[in-house]
């Protein structure tokens, strides 16, 4: 915030306090020049016309002095306008726009539950935020660096941001991280990340902490640290670029159901923790749930955390499973309503 302020009072005074320095030396030597005034003189005489305080005149003004000193005041009244009009427009427009519109965010954050908080807003996490939003997920963004904090206004005006230092642990309060389920930083330095991660999970144990990784070794460090799971970039780009070559197909059909947006299809887990007694220990043939819901279970995870792909009809349902769904969204909410039925 106060680079951003430097840099707009920067914008608003160059030009004004230019044009101020061109009118006291055209002052000044006109003055001497006209009327034969010694330096002092002359930017005292200067300095008492384009302020119009009204003082006494060093010495009676010839016609031509009087004619200069008409022009001199109506030019130093116009700079002098410009400069009040700059630094009042400074005031409303920037200033404490900037403070209300600071006011309403941070109000809007401290209200948020089950927030994800993106941490540096380049480009892996300007492609997160983006994954985010269309997944209809609540995100607060934080970044050092108001070029990005602009260009993420532009991007996603609707997005609630802090202009800070995800290291710092005031920060990340003021992100809402005690509220947060989720945490996703994408810094470039994997020792900024690190610190990140350990400050993030100090402050809410239960978080769920997803760590950007540049160097090959870091991945392991970031984990003790605290992080769920790393993401390499170079390592992920470099696999994807492979399967391109050797299974086209199948990595187009998954990016379809995993990363593009879609209304149609997509790949739900749904937990059974309130699946209803009557369908507790029955089978996934007797549930019948393709004919009746359109959905496709294509995995489970147990309780053990172990996987279980395309399960076959004689799995037994129980609460501590977690299904992954093939469906529309209008088929996860009916196999939801299905599982909970008494």
């Amino acid at each position: 915030m106060v680079k951003f302020i430097a840099r707009e009072i920067n914008r608003s005074f160059v030009k004004a306090f230019f044009l101020i320095v061109v009118i006291i030396n055209i002052g000044v030597f006109g003055y001497m020049y006209i009327e034969g005034y010694s330096f002092v003189d002359a930017v005292y005489m200067t300095f008492i016309t384009i302020t119009t305080v009204g003082f006494r005149e060093v010495s009676p003004l010839s016609d031509d002095g009087k004619v200069f000193t008409i022009v001199l005041i109506c030019f130093s009244l116009g700079i002098i306008g410009y400069v009040v009009s700059a630094f009042g427009k400074y005031i409303v427009d920037g200033f404490v726009s900037n403070r209300f519109r600071d006011f309403k965010i941070n109000k809007r954050i401290r209200k948020m539950k089950d927030h994800v908080i993106v941490v540096g807003f380049g480009r892996n996490g300007r492609q997160a935020v983006s994954e985010l939003l269309d997944h209809g997920e609540k995100v607060v963004i934080i970044d050092s660096d108001n070029d990005r904090i602009a260009m993420m206004k532009q991007a996603f005006p609707d997005v609630s941001y802090i202009v800070g230092d995800a290291t710092h642990d005031e920060d990340l309060v003021r992100a809402g991280i005690g509220n947060a389920r989720a945490l996703i930083t994408a810094i470039p330095k994997d020792a900024d990340n690190l610190y990140v991660v350990l400050t993030a999970r100090e402050l809410n144990p239960g978080i769920r902490i997803i760590s950007r990784s540049t160097e090959t070794n870091a991945d392991m460090r970031l984990k003790r640290a605290g992080a769920d799971c790393v993401v390499m970039p170079d390592r992920i780009g470099g696999t994807r670029m492979a399967k391109l070559v050797a299974r086209p197909d199948v990595v187009e059909f998954m990016d379809t159901i995993l990363l593009q947006s879609s209304k149609e299809i997509n790949l739900t887990p749904i937990c059974c923790d309130r699946l209803s007694s009557a369908f507790e220990n029955k089978s996934l043939k007797e549930l019948n749930i393709r004919n009746q819901t359109g959905a496709n279970i294509i995995g489970v995870k147990d309780s053990e955390g172990k996987y279980h792909f395309n399960p076959s009809g004689d799995f037994i349902l129980s609460k501590d499973l977690k299904l992954f769904v093939l469906a529309s969204p209008g088929q996860v909410d009916r196999l939801q309503k299905l599982l909970r039925e008494a």
